[in-house]
């Protein structure tokens, strides 16, 4: 397993600006769903359990 690095910068209620070691990205919530700016979407489906498509 190795090292990783992600930094989130609270934009808002309900949008973040996210800094990793491969870049950045920008995400929005909407309920239990989050979709962020690569097109990935993250549906949360209870507490701490979640499935990203």
């Amino acid at each position: 397993m190795g090292l990783s690095f992600r930094k989130t910068i609270k934009l808002g209620k309900k949008t973040r600006l996210n800094v990793s070691k491969s870049g950045i990205s920008a995400s929005r919530k909407a309920g239990p769903v989050t979709v962020n700016s690569r097109g990935r979407v993250t549906i949360r489906l209870g507490k701490g359990l979640t499935w990203r498509l």
